[in-house]
C-alpha cells in the first residue's frame, strides 16, 4: 500500500472514531444518530453539484449501499445504548476485516500474499482483544454484543458493495456523497415517524453535534472508498479498523470507561499489523 493512501486511511480512522464517540456520548443515541446522518446528505447536497455524476454502472451499487447503511446506523444507536464504546466499537469493527477479505478473494479475485494475511489476522486479532479485554472488565452485555455482531455482518456487506461500486462510478467522492444524501431520507423519514417532536427538538439544541459527526462521517467514508480505488478492498478495510485504537483512547479519556491491561497486547497487535500491511 502506497504511503499516501495509508496515511489518507489512517486519518479517515480517527474522524471515525470521533463520530462514534459523539453518538456514544450522547443521551439520545437513536435520535443523535439520525441527525448525523441527515447533516451528512446536507453536506454532500452542498458538495454534489461541484462533482461529476457517478456512471451508471454504480448506481445499482449506490441502491444496495443505501439499504445496508440504513440497518448500520440503527443498529450504531442499539448497540452503544447498551454497551461501553471500548467494547462495542472494537467488536463491532473487528471481524468484519477477515469477512471483507474472503469475500473480496471470492467475488473480485483479490488474492492477498501470506504476509498480507498474517497483517489483516494480527489488527482482527488486536481489535478482538480489545472487546474481550472491555468484557471481561464488565460483563453482561448481551443485546450489546448482538447488535455489534449483526453489524459487523452489515458493515463487511458494505465495504464490500461500496468497494465495487466506488470503482465502478468513475468519481470515489461523488459515489460516496450520492449514497450519503439518498441514505439521509429513509433515515429521516424513520426518526420524524418514531418521534417528530424529539427530532427537532434535539437538531435545535444540539446541531452543532448533528454538523460536526456528519462532516466526520462523510469525511472518513469518502477516504476509505478513495482508497479502494487505489489499493486492495480488504487492506484497506483491514487498515481503517485502526480506528479502534482512537476509539478505546476516547473511550477512556472522554467517557471514563475502565480499561483493562490486556489492553497493551491488544495495541501492539494492532499496530504491528498495521506496520505489516506497509512492509510485507
Amino acid at each position: 500500500m502506497a504511503p499516501a493512501v495509508m496515511a489518507a486511511v489512517l486519518f479517515s480512522a480517527v474522524l471515525h472514531a470521533a463520530w462514534n464517540t459523539l453518538i456514544k456520548a450522547s443521551r439520545d443515541k437513536q435520535t443523535d444518530a439520525t441527525l448525523v446522518c441527515i447533516a451528512g446528505g446536507l453536506i454532500a447536497a452542498a458538495a454534489l453539484p461541484f462533482l461529476p455524476s457517478p456512471l451508471p454502472a454504480s448506481w445499482t451499487w449506490i441502491g444496495a449501499s443505501i439499504v445496508l447503511h440504513v440497518a448500520y446506523f440503527s443498529l450504531v444507536a442499539r448497540a452503544y445504548r447498551f454497551g461501553d464504546l471500548s467494547y462495542v466499537y472494537p467488536l463491532m469493527r473487528g471481524s468484519a476485516p477477515l469477512i471483507v477479505a474472503l469475500a473480496t478473494a471470492v467475488l473480485l479475485r483479490e488474492r492477498l500474499s501470506a504476509g498480507e494475511w498474517l497483517a489483516v489476522g494480527m489488527l482482527c486479532a488486536g481489535v478482538l482483544t480489545l472487546a474481550w479485554e472491555a468484557h471481561a472488565a464488565r460483563p453482561g452485555h448481551g443485546t450489546a454484543t448482538v447488535s455489534a455482531i449483526a453489524n459487523a455482518l452489515v458493515i463487511a456487506a458494505y465495504t464490500v458493495v461500496d468497494g465495487i461500486g466506488a470503482r465502478a462510478s468513475g468519481d470515489a467522492a461523488a459515489y460516496t456523497l450520492w449514497m450519503f444524501l439518498l441514505t439521509a431520507a429513509p433515515l429521516t423519514a424513520m426518526g420524524l415517524w418514531r418521534d417528530r417532536a424529539a427530532l427537532r427538538a434535539r437538531a435545535a439544541r444540539s446541531w452543532w453535534l448533528a454538523l460536526a459527526g456528519g462532516a466526520c462521517t462523510v469525511g472518513a467514508y469518502t477516504i476509505v472508498l478513495w482508497a479502494m480505488t487505489r489499493a486492495p478492498i480488504a487492506l484497506v478495510a483491514a487498515l481503517r479498523e485502526t480506528s479502534v485504537l482512537f476509539g478505546t483512547l476516547l473511550g477512556g479519556l472522554v467517557l471514563r470507561e475502565r480499561l483493562g491491561g490486556v489492553r497493551s497486547l491488544a495495541v501492539g497487535l494492532i499496530a504491528a499489523g498495521a506496520i505489516a500491511l506497509k512492509l510485507l
